[in-house]
């Protein structure tokens, strides 16, 4: 797969590095790699513990909003079924996930963090949900897992206001577990991936799965029924100026 990478890292631990320039920006064949690798790391009884990250300068600023705003239905139909499809297959893996950010996780690219087990940042790292000020809402898994995996305060703050926050705000907010200098990150992580890996993987599983199966059975339903609303026009006539507007501004810094 051209944009990503994997490793076995010895211990059962696999790593895979997003890797598609410049800041992993989220698209429907992108998504379709990452669907394919997170079963196959689920599906390899080899792996004991997936590892997620990036070797561009962030985790992932999520979707391409200039490709977006290209957009005809059917794209934003795919672009919904990847979405959904996607995070399914990370949130219901019974393996252990450890995701690491560099510098930012971004909309799409912040569910890579929520739907882990444990995850870290370096200390200038930036995460958040822009969506509401893309003018896009969120298809059914991203809104669930957004639901069950922050405090409900920190959950409507971020839902709703679009803001980012800085990663050393992120762990009293429940977002992350840790913020480590950058020079010390991935040997922390690798640290965190071994511990985890020690752990019985038949009752790791069995708990997780406990932990997560109301909203994996609610999803995965949606997902083959092919019956989330946002399939049928996930955009609304604010969405392409808000997008565009954005764009705007990230020219002029």
């Amino acid at each position: 797969m051209a944009n990503l990478k994997t490793e076995d890292l010895g211990d059962g631990i696999r790593l895979l590095t997003l890797s598609r320039a410049p800041v992993n920006a989220l698209n429907a064949g992108f998504l379709g790699e990452l669907e394919v690798a997170f079963r196959d790391a689920n599906e390899d009884d080899a792996v004991r513990v997936l590892l997620l990250n990036s070797d561009l300068k962030v985790l992932s600023a999520g979707m391409d909003l200039k490709e977006a705003s290209e957009f005809t239905d059917a794209d934003q139909t795919a672009i919904v079924d990847g979405l959904n499809a996607t995070y399914l297959e990370l949130y219901r893996m019974p393996k252990p996930v450890i995701t690491v950010v560099n510098r930012a996780a971004i909309a799409g690219g912040m569910f890579f963090v929520l739907a882990s087990d444990f995850s870290l940042a370096d200390t200038g790292a930036v995460l958040g949900l822009t969506e509401v000020r893309v003018g896009v809402d969120f298809p059914i898994c991203a809104m669930e897992i957004a639901r069950a995996e922050m405090p409900p305060l920190t959950f409507k703050r971020i839902v709703l206001s679009g803001q980012n926050v800085v990663a050393e705000d992120a762990v009293p907010m429940g977002l992350i577990n840790e913020v480590i200098a950058p020079d010390a990150l991935m040997d922390r992580a690798l640290e965190i991936a071994h511990e985890y890996a020690r752990i019985p993987q038949l009752t790791f599983a069995s708990v997780k799965t406990q932990m997560r199966k109301s909203i994996v059975d609610k999803v995965t339903k949606v997902v083959a029924d092919k019956s989330d609303p946002k399939r049928h026009g996930w955009f609304n006539e604010e969405t392409l100026d808000a997008m565009s507007a954005l764009l705007a501004a990230a020219t002029k810094k």
